[in-house]
């Protein structure tokens, strides 16, 4: 293990260098989780972990299909996502029946939205929606989005000519329940652990899709218990700004924790 680790400390140069530079990411925008209750998942997140309110979507804001509260910590934005109840099923009802609490959006900040759609839908990604501009006084936001692992999606998010709180659609969440941060700067790294034999798969897409290297690889015998193992790939983007381990399950003596 030691080895493993010290080769990726004195090769960051050349791994990144492997990352192609038709996606250029500026950083993780926002985490959407689709829950069951939205104001009670945001109120955990302040409590717990010390996060802030910032902005608020619904049917005062125009929403008529949900509801959606958006917390921050330095630079960690996370949206608590629920359906509107009395209305139809929706994919976010879906999502939940079939999921419980769980993430659905892994928004990426990108300079341009559109042209990110463009590069990696031409080689092979599957689009969610295309580009779209949302406006409001505040400015516009222009969202794109494609499909990854499961009912995973990614957005771009291109917000250079956008000056409000959160985005269109939402306003400032005014709270006066906002306890202290404690400490969390920026999210390292999003796991996405996929079923037996797509491993390689995941991190091909990346590779190809979304021009990701491979940092570094974890066999069976790197991370196992005396009863489960995986593996894993961690893909990153060229600045290493965004990094997706990619996770699969290993024999052991019982069903692997993935």
């Amino acid at each position: 293990m030691t080895k493993e680790i010290k080769s990726v400390d004195y090769g960051l140069e050349k791994i990144f260098k492997g990352a192609q530079d038709f996606l250029p990411l500026l950083g993780t925008d926002y985490v959407e989780f689709y829950v069951g209750n939205a104001k009670q998942a945001a109120h955990f997140y302040k409590t717990a972990l010390g996060f802030q309110s910032l902005a608020y979507a619904g049917l005062e804001t125009g929403m008529k299909d949900r509801t959606s509260y958006v917390v921050v910590q330095d630079k960690i934005r996370l949206v608590f996502t629920t359906p509107m109840p009395g209305t139809d099923k929706t994919a976010i009802d879906e999502h939940i029946t079939k999921h419980g609490d769980g993430v659905k959006v892994i928004a990426l900040w990108v300079e341009d939205a559109k042209k990110s759609w463009k590069e990696t839908t031409k080689r092979g990604a599957k689009s969610y929606f295309e580009p779209r501009t949302e406006k409001d006084e505040d400015g516009e936001v222009v969202r794109a989005g494609i499909h990854a692992y499961g009912d995973t999606v990614h957005i771009f998010v291109e917000r250079k000519n956008y000056n409000g709180t959160f985005m269109p659609g939402f306003e400032k969440w005014e709270s006066h329940y906002n306890p202290e941060s404690v400490g969390l700067k920026y999210i390292d790294h999003m796991v996405g652990n996929v079923g037996w034999g797509e491993m390689n798969t995941w991190a091909k897409f990346y590779n190809e899709t979304m021009g990701f290297a491979n940092l570094i690889t974890f066999d069976d015998k790197d991370i196992s218990t005396q009863f489960t193992a995986l593996m894993s790939k961690v893909m990153t983007n060229g600045n290493g700004r965004i990094k997706f381990p990619i996770n699969e399950p290993a024999e052991g003596k019982k069903k692997s924790q993935i």
